[in-house]
């Protein structure tokens, strides 16, 4: 308990320096959207919306596959070098994006994108718990998501930059790519892994199905078993992805459905689809963060409580996404600032709920299956409204679908039953 001060201390330095890498890890994937107009004219083979949502598709096919083999590296090896190199590859592959020139060449940029910033999140998510224990993580992922929020916002401001004759889409994802290579040398020195991890988790691992007490290296067969035959996560799986699928459609297609049904331009509508909802988020994250940890100490289902009520928002908020998006820029704008307050209640704790589900040792790879199942569904989600979009179907129509999906969303989470043993080796 002498060393609970210190670890306190450094797991918010933890949170300080992932937070400039979660911004990168959105902005980079967010710009794509944004300067979708501007694109498209410049880069030869690409004319149609279907080929633009089968690209934003090959980005999350690949971050889905490759997210459960990242989490199994962090679970199994080093979180921080996990991250840095994520973080490497990543920015590297955004620079290259800038020089490319026909759609092929895009392709083969965005799959590797999608690889290379599949590493990260359930590395960073897992390690921030590692050093946050259940007073205080759902508000250290609340601040960490917050990062992703603002990148996601810088995004929305790159249709400006592409629009400038000064500047243009392709010195835009260069300077970016640059910036994320530069930041990896100080994160070397500074990042680092909790002492003792190895031994803390994976040892006495009673509640594990088929782990062995006293195995420093449980087998990846038996992490993954584990998670299969658990209930409560695939409740968890399912609960994440329905979602996210919306909030996938939100990011990639909002700023090119707003400039074309509502003839505004390029920027205007990058900015519109993505500035208000992640300010919303983002002012709404600490509290979410802060109310599921205080209710968390009074009701071991706090978390999920929490998470509920921002699920139940975001249903009525789609409705009205849809219902607005051929109508008014002020009634798009209006819903999607309460699916942003919807979705910070339900982003800042899906890891913290995955805590107490799993044990330590399988988080990251437990998050990265999540994320292969979610980003699949977002990538269906991304081709079908590319697909519908080009057929006129209203708007509508597309998103009482996602609201739908929502509503079902609310039940599923509420099935799952946490188990307060699982957090017992952590610290706070």
């Amino acid at each position: 308990m002498e060393n609970a001060p210190r670890k306190v201390h450094w797991g918010w330095v933890v949170v300080a320096l992932l937070f400039p890498v979660a911004l990168l890890n959105y902005l980079d994937r967010q710009m794509m959207a944004a300067m979708k107009t501007s694109v498209m004219g410049d880069v030869s083979g690409l004319t149609t919306n279907e080929q633009w949502g089968n690209m934003l598709a090959q980005f999350k096919w690949c971050y889905a596959f490759f997210s459960p083999i990242g989490g199994l590296l962090a679970d199994r090896a080093s979180r921080k070098w996990t991250i840095i190199v994520s973080l490497i590859c990543w920015s590297g592959i955004t620079f290259f994006t800038g020089l490319v020139d026909s759609y092929q060449g895009l392709l083969w940029t965005r799959t590797a994108m999608g690889i290379s910033e599949a590493f990260y999140i359930p590395a960073a998510l897992a390690l921030i718990s590692d050093y946050h224990a259940g007073t205080t993580r759902s508000k250290a992922v609340g601040i960490h998501q917050t990062g992703i929020y603002i990148g996601v916002i810088l995004g929305g401001f790159s249709g400006y930059a592409a629009d400038s004759p000064d500047v243009g889409w392709r010195i835009t994802f260069q300077v970016i790519g640059l910036l994320g290579i530069v930041y990896a040398v100080p994160l070397m020195f500074l990042l680092r892994d909790p002492q003792n991890r190895t031994k803390d988790e994976f040892t006495n691992s009673k509640d594990s199905l088929t782990s062995k007490p006293g195995r420093e290296h449980p087998p990846s067969g038996s992490i993954i078993t584990d998670l299969f035959l658990n209930p409560s996560f695939g409740l968890l799986v399912a609960y994440f992805t329905l979602p996210a699928m919306a909030a996938w459609v939100i990011r990639d297609w909002m700023p090119a459905i707003l400039k074309e049904k509502l003839d505004i331009s390029q920027g205007l509508a990058g900015v519109s689809a993505t500035f208000y909802f992640q300010v919303a988020a983002i002012a709404t994250a600490f509290f979410a963060g802060w109310l599921a940890d205080r209710w968390s100490r009074k009701n071991v289902r706090g978390r999920i409580y929490v998470s509920a009520i921002g699920m139940s928002l975001m249903v009525p908020a789609l409705l009205a996404v849809g219902s607005t998006a051929e109508k008014t820029l002020l009634g798009v704008i209006a819903a999607l600032i309460v699916f942003g307050v919807a979705w910070a209640f339900f982003d800042c704790n899906n890891m913290p709920i995955l805590c107490q589900i799993v044990r330590p040792h399988q988080r990251a790879t437990g998050y990265g299956i999540m994320n292969f199942v979610s980003i699949s569904g977002g990538a269906f989600a991304d081709k079908w409204v590319g697909i519908m979009n080009d057929a006129k179907t209203p708007m509508f129509v597309i998103f009482s679908i996602f609201a739908a999906l929502c509503l079902v969303s609310v039940f599923l989470v509420l099935l799952i039953r946490p188990r307060n043993s699982f957090d017992s080796n952590s610290q706070s």
